[in-house]
């Protein structure tokens, strides 16, 4: 374990570094067509360009490549170079595996001692999915155990145990200090430096950066405490952002310096979730929750916030991001574990719905060729044109029992699903002409 001091008198401590990489820097991977090396794929915006989809399928539902037995946890599955990277536990080991992508035989496996205890579920396996840059996965466990590895081998390259690092206290009385459902926001990686919602609020530590060489850590910033949601990269009015709607706020930093950039509230104390990453639409930041508080749509300009619309009766997810094409997003209105959640599509604009599929039930989405994915959390996927007018669908099948939470992923034609038991690889890809 590297050992780090950390100075907790300013807000955003530097580590000098060359910034040759600036603007161009920016993507968060050197991802490959076909490759699905983060949560929500390339850009993290539930989007694969390059993919496309068959118009149908039979009855039985896509065809079955390949599937494997998998641990407890919801973290969806990352894809990089032919690999599948599954982050999971079984026992008191969360493990990180690289099978082969169109096999599903493993390359390698490495394992952390993991002694979370979930307080509202059953299930104590890790949530957050893999962040695979060039030759190094990035792994965040439950309990806040952050892990580099070799991609190629799984040797552990570096780790911190960034609770032990920065949350010296509960983020709220009554509450436990790895929250109600355990670590829960993938990191991302930009200008060489990994970057996570660690939470230490009272050591100013909410978001903090490690050198992705070495895990030495870089930066530390701002007094946010941890959500479940995922930041995502962008450029707004030519400044370099790294967005995160964290427990309370949304907020962006400097991705170099750890900055802040402006901030936002978004959020309420209790048992409550903030799941779904934000959608950056040019100087527009989007982020949606349920529990009350609802969508904000806000416009960012000058280091200024100002709100274009903030309702409950929108676009309010659970935890689903929603997908943004042609100035609509397509998401889920409602939650998981009370029912009755609908498919929507909402004018980004406005907030004004498009439409609504009432009953849909709770899903995830992934965008590919004029299509959507729709894995349900009851099994069932659904494939549907993208439509700014009405819903439209295209097939359906059962492809898992139970319930399936982890995020499904999307490479090569072949769609990766699992639940706690079983990871399914499934072809879903347009046959070749």
């Amino acid at each position: 374990m590297l050992k780090t001091q950390i100075d907790n008198t300013t807000s955003a401590t530097i580590v000098p570094r060359t910034t040759a990489w600036l603007l161009a820097s920016l993507l968060a991977t050197t991802a490959t067509a076909g490759d699905w090396p983060q949560i929500l794929g390339p850009q993290r915006n539930g989007i694969a360009s390059g993919e496309r989809l068959a118009d149908t399928w039979p009855e039985t539902g896509p065809r079955v490549a390949w599937t494997r037995p998998v641990g407890s946890g919801f973290s969806g599955v990352a894809v990089a170079d032919g690999r599948v990277f599954v982050f999971d536990r079984q026992g008191d080991r969360e493990r990180v595996t690289a099978v082969a992508a169109d096999t599903g035989k493993q390359i390698w496996q490495s394992g952390f001692k993991a002694n979370f205890v979930p307080a509202y579920v059953n299930d104590n396996g890790p949530r957050c999915v893999p962040t695979v840059y060039r030759n190094r996965v990035i792994v965040f466990g439950a309990k806040g155990g952050l892990h580099c590895l070799d991609a190629k081998t799984g040797k552990t390259i570096w780790s911190h145990d960034t609770m032990a690092l920065f949350n010296s206290t509960r983020p709220f009385r009554g509450e436990p200090p790895e929250g109600y459902f355990g670590k829960g926001s993938s990191p991302i990686v930009s200008n060489g430096l990994v970057i996570v919602n660690a939470g230490g609020a009272e050591k100013k530590a909410g978001i903090v950066a490690f050198s992705l060489a070495d895990g030495k850590l870089a930066w530390q910033s701002t007094d946010v405490r941890a959500s479940y949601s995922s930041p995502t990269l962008a450029k707004i009015g030519g400044q370099p952002h790294v967005v995160f709607a964290a427990r309370l706020n949304v907020i962006s930093v400097d991705p170099r310096t750890g900055k802040e950039l402006f901030r936002f509230s978004f959020g309420r104390p209790g048992p409550t979730v903030t799941g779904a990453s934000p959608v950056v639409l040019g100087d527009q930041v989007f982020v949606t929750a349920s529990y009350g508080f609802g969508a904000v749509m806000a416009k960012i300009g000058g280091g200024k916030v100002s709100e274009t619309w903030r309702s409950d009766d929108i676009l309010s997810s659970q935890y689903t991001t929603a997908i943004a094409d042609g100035g609509k997003l397509y998401g889920i209105h409602g939650r998981q574990d009370v029912g009755g959640a609908a498919l929507r599509c909402v004018d980004a604009s406005t907030g004004k719905v498009a439409w609504e599929e009432p009953g849909f039930g709770y899903a995830t989405l992934i965008a590919a060729d004029k299509k959507l994915l729709i894995l349900k959390t009851s099994g069932s996927l659904v494939l549907a044109g993208i439509s700014p007018t009405r819903y439209q669908a295209m097939a359906t099948a059962k492809v898992l029992t139970g319930t399936a939470r982890a995020l499904p992923a999307l490479a090569g034609g072949r769609l990766y699903v699992h639940n706690s038991r079983t990871l399914k690889c499934l072809e879903v890809g347009r046959a070749a002409k």
